[in-house]
């Protein structure tokens, strides 16, 4: 199956682009949010390179953030670049746990492979890769069982819709999830089964 971003832009401006005012464009460089300037104006969701899993990541950015968060330049959150110290890697990857369990579940309904990202290469890596992934996957559990956010779910749909994925999603995903986090411990395997 070939992944064009193309599919994602048209999908997420013909889902959001009124409603919202607010569109999905190819960037160059970093991704960012960019809210509306004026009143005849456009927000930009702007992903990284025409990456398709930038794209993914990008809006599940974008489908958390309230309403307030929609009007600041990259929803107002502090952001440290690649070479982050132990602290501010933990506190990353504590704000980056919602974000990429709903990538994950876009990638899964896209049929594509979805990576962890603790987006910390100069650095030292992850804080705490087996935690961050564990919470990660007890996270997309949890929207699995639970609903995803609205406008999650409206994309969410929709790429299930589009790549014709619905079907083999429950399954796709007991194997994906073992592939990004298995468990470690009976702990672990205690609270996903109270998360699913």
């Amino acid at each position: 199956m070939k992944h064009c971003p193309n599919d994602l832009i048209m999908l997420f401006n013909d889902l959001f682009r009124e409603e919202y005012r607010t569109i999905l464009v190819k960037g160059s460089d970093e991704p960012e949010y960019i809210p509306v300037s004026d009143p005849g104006g456009m927000a930009k969701v702007v992903f990284a390179h025409g990456y398709y899993a930038s794209a993914l990541h990008e809006i599940s950015h974008w489908c958390i953030a309230g309403a307030h968060r929609r009007t600041l330049h990259d929803y107002g959150y502090w952001y440290c670049p690649d070479g982050r110290t132990p602290e501010q890697q933990r506190q990353f990857e504590q704000v980056e746990v919602k974000p990429q369990a709903i990538e994950w579940l876009f990638s899964l309904a896209a049929g594509t492979r979805f990576h962890i990202s603790v987006d910390n290469l100069s650095g030292n890596g992850a804080a705490d890769d087996t935690g961050f992934r564990q919470r990660v996957r007890t996270q997309a559990g949890q929207y699995l069982k639970s609903g995803l956010p609205l406008r999650a779910t409206q994309f969410f749909d929709a790429l299930m819709t589009f790549y014709g994925t619905g079907e083999q999603l429950a399954q796709v995903w007991e194997q994906d999830k073992h592939r990004i986090a298995p468990l470690q411990t009976e702990s672990d395997v205690r609270i996903e089964t109270e998360a699913v």
